[in-house]
């Protein structure tokens, strides 16, 4: 068994920050990551590790952080070339710049070329895991999960569905969503490092008779996800109460045809009534903050409170209606948005929502997200003086937290000394 030893600073979790408080946060400043077969062997102290594989590869990665990759728990990847479009709120913006973008999809080697880049753009920024909605052509499923599993990354996605209030060329039906959506879940699903999440757009784009068919394609594979949207902007919450005006509210919409329940992934989630959180709770749903996305577009300011209260919180770019790519960034925004709330979140809760509970809302924490034996050797190094400014406060730091924080804050992709996905440095050379 041939092991590679990986040595640095490492940060590991025994328990959620948001429920056991910040004591689960374990700091070793002279600690190491042992390898082999693309999984985790061991984590401890570099002295102990070297003692342990005295004839592993060793890789010295010095002061710099060995954490788990970053996992984007949902990401629109076909918006990879609009990102940053100006001036739209969201209907809007699906209107403007996504519907447009979105038709392309149909050629099978513009989706490729996109996957690509897309892959290439998040490897840098220490992203090693994303899920993410394709387009309505199998197309694009197909560009995005073999270009991923090419690259041996661990990711989810599915087709978009929609059959109302979308362009010619962007519509289904009921009945393809259901047949194209199995279709691509037999392919992809369970191969590699791949899953298949059964994907309505939101239900503005849905009609009740689509929301039923995908409710159906559920129940019969409920080891599948399901991911879609919920309560982004008040003015969606009044179109969705005009298109389902039986509904008890926007929750409702999905739970009257089977797309409530564990497995089931909530994008944005902001603007929720006391019944939606309690079902919430009770249905073992996540929730997936998009703080850039909800700030560049106007959505308003997730309540960071909720993970705390029994409901999975994942964290998420949501490229392109976000604003970055970097989940560093994406770790910054929730930040802010927390400090709009009245709240400052520890630098252990920032990191911890952008791995472990990222793996915890996509039902993924068995595999990746952690610094832990049997694990996945995804991970991300970070370097935290990569330029002048970060690194004058990172001398100054008493702690690793006054030490890690200014890289969650100003950083980027100069941060990220390497990634690895499976145990192999895989950091574009771009």
């Amino acid at each position: 068994m041939t092991v590679t030893l990986l040595l640095g600073q490492t940060l590991c979790f025994s328990g959620d920050p948001f429920v056991d408080g910040l004591d689960v946060a374990k700091h070793d400043p002279h600690g190491g990551v042992a390898m082999s077969e693309g999984k985790i062997v061991a984590v401890g102290s570099a002295d102990a590790l070297r003692a342990a594989y005295p004839t592993a590869d060793l890789v010295d990665h010095g002061d710099a952080l060995i954490l788990p990759g970053f996992i984007d728990a949902h990401v629109h990847y076909p918006q990879t070339a609009i990102i940053a479009s100006w001036g739209k709120r969201l209907i809007d913006w699906l209107n403007s710049y996504t519907f447009p973008e979105e038709t392309r999809f149909a050629d099978a080697s513009y989706a490729a070329e996109i996957a690509a880049r897309y892959f290439d753009l998040t490897l840098s920024a220490g992203t090693t895991t994303v899920a993410s909605y394709c387009t309505i052509h199998p197309e694009s499923v197909d560009a995005f999960f073999g270009e991923a599993d090419r690259r041996g990354i661990r990711a989810l996605a599915g087709k978009t569905c929609m059959d109302r209030n979308a362009p010619d060329g962007l519509r289904d039906t009921a009945q393809s969503a259901y047949d194209d959506s199995k279709a691509l879940l037999e392919k992809w699903h369970g191969r590699s490092r791949l899953s298949y999440i059964i994907t309505p757009r939101f239900s503005p784009t849905s009609t009740p008779e689509q929301l039923s068919a995908l409710g159906a394609l559920w129940a019969e594979h409920p080891d599948c996800l399901m991911q879609t949207h919920l309560s982004e902007q008040t003015d969606e919450i009044e179109w969705v109460k005009g298109l389902y005006p039986n509904a008890r509210d926007y929750l409702d919409t999905y739970e009257a045809h089977g797309l409530l329940g564990k497995g089931a992934i909530f994008g944005h989630a902001i603007h929720l009534t006391d019944r939606e959180k309690d079902r919430l709770a009770e249905t073992g749903a996540s929730l997936i903050h998009c703080p850039t996305s909800n700030m560049f577009i106007g959505s308003g300011l997730f309540d960071m409170g909720l993970a705390g209260g029994g409901i999975p919180v994942g964290l998420a770019t949501d490229t392109g209606g976000g604003s970055s790519f970097s989940m560093l960034r994406t770790m910054a925004a929730a930040y802010e948005v927390a400090q709009l709330r009245g709240r400052a979140l520890h630098p252990a809760e920032l990191i911890w929502l952008a791995t472990e509970g990222s793996a915890r809302s996509l039902h993924i924490d068995g595999c990746v997200g952690k610094l832990a034996k049997g694990f996945e050797a995804d991970l991300v190094v970070l370097n935290l003086a990569s330029t002048p400014g970060i690194a004058q406060a990172t001398g100054r730091a008493e702690d690793i937290w006054q030490a890690l924080f200014p890289t969650i804050m100003m950083g980027d992709d100069r941060a990220i000394a390497e990634t690895y996905i499976a145990g192999t440095p895989s950091k574009p050379k771009m």
